[in-house]
């Protein structure tokens, strides 16, 4: 048998070696520069160039680099419109567009009267530089991701400013370049126009809908990740297409698909994590390789050149973020963040200089090609690329610590941390992934509490150890799927004489603040239709109840309708459910239509205005119960039903109740169906609400304890 020779003939030329030190540069490059609190993007763009063509020449930017560095670029894009807080999108929308002109504007002014002025360029040049300097990179992007304030204001702002100034530099630079090849005429601008029009109608339009009938029938989550990453590039070869850059199209994919993709969720997790662990690392690396420090040695020309076009891209961008920050009166940190957000030149000003380089508008006498913009212009981008990416990682970094540091204290004393703890009775191995999939979706994202799952095996039931077999591979399913979106899962079996006594006195044992329950399908004619199991709970416990009937993927549905009944701001719990619609509807992106009484309605609006971040709701007027089927009209199929019920005995029971199973099972078959029993107070010494049998008299909030009083008293004989 002959032995491999290996050639370790600088630059590398074997796959698996070049591989295998690509990914330990990934792994230990960050962590040697963490200790002199560099951060982890320019250690990593710090090792492509020393391991690049003009380092050590360890590797060459092949077509291999090349291909995953564009992949990661894309991918940081697609995160940025992935991840933006729409709802905050639409409700900084015009600071952002303000954003937007401000980094587009200074950047080119400044820029055409540098290059114009200082360098001695010729008009067109001047513009296709100042272009350059307009465009920027969300290189720092991850950072602030990785710190938890990617929904922040001032995140949101510049993500949404990046999309105006980058299209906006990016049309300049196909004008530029149509200019300088003789091809401006009245079919290039309709040409343009109905291309990027029509690329963006199908990616904002036709995306969402083919994403919802994909999701709706492979809930498989490897096929799901692979629809998804196929769509991203998808959207930015029809950008390539429509005469943009292809990161236009990843960001609008990232746009398109940010409702079907919940934070919080096992998909979205992994996303993130191979596009940080992998693909985004080799964008840096790659940008890295690119750097040639000897340029500096090359003649005062390339020095100041690339002097004058640090100092213009860092200057004007700082402008930009101090004209923002004065217009909408933000706070230091904030514009900080926005000027590091935006400062950093890659992959857009790549694109101008190579295409303006390549574009050749006559030659010297010697016969040398006259280029649009120079070598000392690509010499001084590729300088310019280094610095400007560790400026906008650093001051990123600095400034949004202090801001996630201000969130969490703002949090700590306005709002105590909440403890709240979800558990999910599992039964039916066909609903563990839809269960976990609303507690994850319903759960505050700051609560570190783990989800608890419980499966009860009736100690009375034949075939026990059958059952025992069967539950264990149901909980590892559980904790599989918990574990794919990043959730801390604590699964439990137990022996109990009855299923609702197993999970009472798993509620008391595990202090246990909310229980989610699958949809019961009737099994006889004694039957009810809510189950015998969760008529139980309802009676032994006050803890609020959720019992859902999943029809199709949460991250689907296209709207959330509530049905309350009047008096229901009155409950004890509604404030904590209000709470669990509103995480939910952030988490889908979707809209809420609250139905109810007037004195309803107002609460929620009331508590929806008191969220930093508040949900899109819409309130419309009803309160007659005993024609609730017309609201069977406005439910479509692809909505969730959310009803909000009571207690008998309670203060906002009403008798329709008793028959609003029923309905639901047979006129909302084809909905998604949440039913939630609000949190209940109960008086000190009333241990079973099956005796609270005494409606409480008072519907204000403020004298439920002393309602409460009066029915120990009731109970005890002493009135």
């Amino acid at each position: 048998m002959l032995a491999t020779v290996i050639d370790f003939s600088l630059p590398l030329k074997n796959p698996v070696l070049i591989f295998s030190l690509v990914l330990f540069i990934i792994l230990f490059a960050p962590i040697l520069l963490n200790k002199f609190k560099i951060p982890h993007i320019i250690g990593l763009i710090i090792a492509g160039v020393l391991i690049g063509p003009h380092g050590f020449n360890f590797l060459l930017r092949d077509s291999s680099i090349v291909l995953f560095g564009t992949v990661g670029l894309l991918y940081i894009m697609f995160l940025a419109g992935l991840e933006m807080d729409i709802a905050g999108f639409k409700k900084n929308k015009e600071k952002s567009i303000v954003f937007g002109l401000y980094t587009f504007s200074i950047p080119m002014i400044l820029g055409t009267a540098a290059s114009y002025f200082l360098l001695h360029y010729s008009l067109l040049t001047s513009v296709l530089l100042a272009s350059m300097f307009a465009s920027h990179t969300l290189v720092a992007y991850p950072i602030a991701s990785r710190l938890g304030i990617a929904k922040s204001r001032a995140v949101t702002i510049t993500v949404g400013g990046t999309m105006i100034t980058d299209t906006m530099a990016l049309l300049v630079l196909a004008v530029i370049a149509g200019m300088a090849q003789g091809e401006i005429g009245q079919d290039f601008w309709i040409r343009l126009s109905v291309s990027v029009i029509l690329f963006a109608g199908v990616v904002l339009i036709g995306f969402p809908f083919l994403t919802r009938w994909f999701f709706k029938r492979y809930d498989d989550q490897i096929s799901q990740y692979i629809f998804v990453l196929g769509m991203v590039f998808l959207a930015a070869f029809l950008a390539e297409m429509a005469g943009v850059e292809a990161i236009i199209g990843a960001f609008l994919a990232g746009l398109a698909l940010n409702k079907f993709i919940p934070h919080t969720s096992a998909l979205m997790n992994r996303v993130e994590f191979v596009g940080n662990a992998l693909f985004i690392p080799f964008f840096l690396i790659g940008v890295g390789m690119l750097v040639d420090l000897r340029v500096m040695f090359n003649g005062p020309m390339a020095l100041i050149v690339a002097a004058t076009m640090i100092t213009v891209a860092l200057l004007s961008k700082f402008l930009a973020a101090i004209a923002t920050q004065k217009t909408f009166k933000l706070s230091n940190d904030e514009r900080k963040i926005i000027f590091g957000l935006s400062s950093a030149q890659a992959a857009a000003t790549l694109a101008a200089v190579l295409i303006g380089y390549n574009i050749i508008i006559g030659q010297t006498e010697t016969g040398d090609p006259i280029r649009l913009l120079n070598d000392d212009v690509l010499n001084g981008t590729i300088l310019m690329i280094l610095v400007t990416c560790t400026v906008a990682s650093m001051a990123v970094e600095r400034a949004a610590r202090k801001i996630a540091v201000a969130e969490e204290v703002d949090t700590i004393s306005s709002k105590e941390v909440p403890k709240d703890k979800i558990l999910i009775s599992i039964a039916n191995p066909e609903t563990v992934e839809a269960s976990i999939n609303l507690a994850t979706l319903i759960k505050d994202p700051k609560n570190k509490e783990p989800l608890y799952a419980l499966h009860v095996i009736d100690d009375h039931e034949d075939r026990a150890i059958d059952r025992r077999k069967k539950a264990d591979k149901v909980m590892e399913q559980a904790v599989k799927f918990a574990a794919g979106s990043d959730q801390q899962l604590e699964a439990m079996i137990r022996y109990d004489l009855k299923i609702s006594s197993g999970i009472i006195h798993t509620l008391k044992e595990k202090g246990i603040s909310e229980i989610i329950i699958g949809w019961h399908f009737k099994s006889g004619l004694i039957d009810s239709f809510l189950g015998n199991k969760t008529d139980n709970l309802l009676r032994s416990t006050e803890k609020m109840i959720f019992v859902f009937k999943s029809v199709q993927p949460l991250n689907t549905i296209r709207k959330i309708i509530v049905a309350m009944p009047e008096k229901a701001q009155y409950e004890s719990g509604f404030e904590k459910l209000f709470d669990r619609i509103h995480n939910l509807a952030l988490q889908t992106g979707s809209s809420v239509s609250f139905y109810g009484s007037t004195a309803s309605l107002d609460a929620a609006v009331k508590l929806n205005r008191e969220y930093k971040n508040p949900m899109e709701m819409k309130t419309v007027e009803f309160d007659d119960w005993e024609d609730f089927l017309v609201l069977a009209r406005e439910v479509k199929s692809d909505d969730l039903f959310v009803v909000i019920s009571a207690r008998k005995a309670t203060l906002s029971y009403v008798a329709a109740f008793d028959k609003l199973p029923y309905q639901l099972s047979k006129y909302f078959q084809e909905n998604n169906i949440l039913v939630i029993y609000p949190e209940q107070y109960v008086p000190e010494g009333v241990q079973n609400l099956e005796y609270l049998d005494v409606p409480l008299a008072t519907p204000i909030k403020e004298n439920l304890h002393r309602a409460g009083d009066f029915v120990k008293k009731l109970l005890k004989g002493e009135s």
